[in-house]
């Protein structure tokens, strides 16, 4: 599989639709921050497809750097948190609620670990094997813990909550990731973001599907 600037592109705007029609299905406030998946990653797709025109057109189109850290940002800062906080405030039963509130913390200290690395440590974007990966020089030792808790901070929240059609999207999540690491692990970071950016227009029917019902 090779991705390119036209992927990012389409994915991104396919996904800014299905965004803007997700947030619009968001009749219970509960569900708001949650309906913001879809048009988030749209956002991320297109600041990658930017880095793809960069990487490719050097000299042409500038901004490299800040479209790299639009991306980066998105994937490593936003996601850790925003997820658990979003499935938290949508789900119901107060145990699963309070077990949610666990992996809203642990997103929280990835988030601020990986928001440190961005600042303090340089990043730079290269086309690796028909993808883009992000060399960075983050504190080894930190790698696979952080990585880890990053993953079960993001994932496992999913199987936790009792929304209808929750764990179905966990699960597409964990299949991508798996595959992402098998196949892909030198371009994680991209990769991981497509898959989980095309299974995010589940969103839009676990969404509707939590919308009021009218007699």
């Amino acid at each position: 599989m090779c991705f390119s600037a036209g992927a990012s592109f389409t994915a991104g705007a396919v996904l800014t639709a299905a965004g803007v029609a997700t947030v619009s299905q968001a009749k219970k406030k509960e569900t708001r921050l949650f309906s913001l998946i879809p048009l988030i990653f749209g956002i991320q797709q297109i600041a990658e497809g930017v880095i793809w025109l960069t990487l490719n057109n050097p000299g042409h189109y500038p901004g490299q750097s800040l479209f790299m850290y639009i991306f980066l940002a998105i994937a490593d800062v936003v996601w850790p948190t925003f997820i658990p906080a979003s499935i938290m405030l949508m789900e119901e039963n107060p145990g699963k609620r309070k077990v949610l509130k666990y992996f809203v913390v642990s997103g929280a200290v990835v988030s601020l670990y990986y928001a440190i690395c961005l600042a303090v440590f340089k990043t730079t974007p290269e086309i690796l094997n028909c993808h883009i990966n992000y060399k960075g020089t983050f504190i080894p030792a930190l790698m696979v813990p952080m990585f880890l808790l990053y993953l079960i901070s993001t994932i496992t929240p999913f199987f936790i909550s009792g929304i209808r059609g929750m764990k179905w999207l966990g699960l597409a999540m964990f299949i991508s990731v798996l595959v992402s690491v098998i196949f892909y692990f030198k371009n994680i970071t991209s990769v991981w973001c497509f898959f989980a950016a095309v299974i995010s227009v589940i969103v839009f029917v676990i969404i509707k599907k939590e919308n009021p019902r009218t007699t």
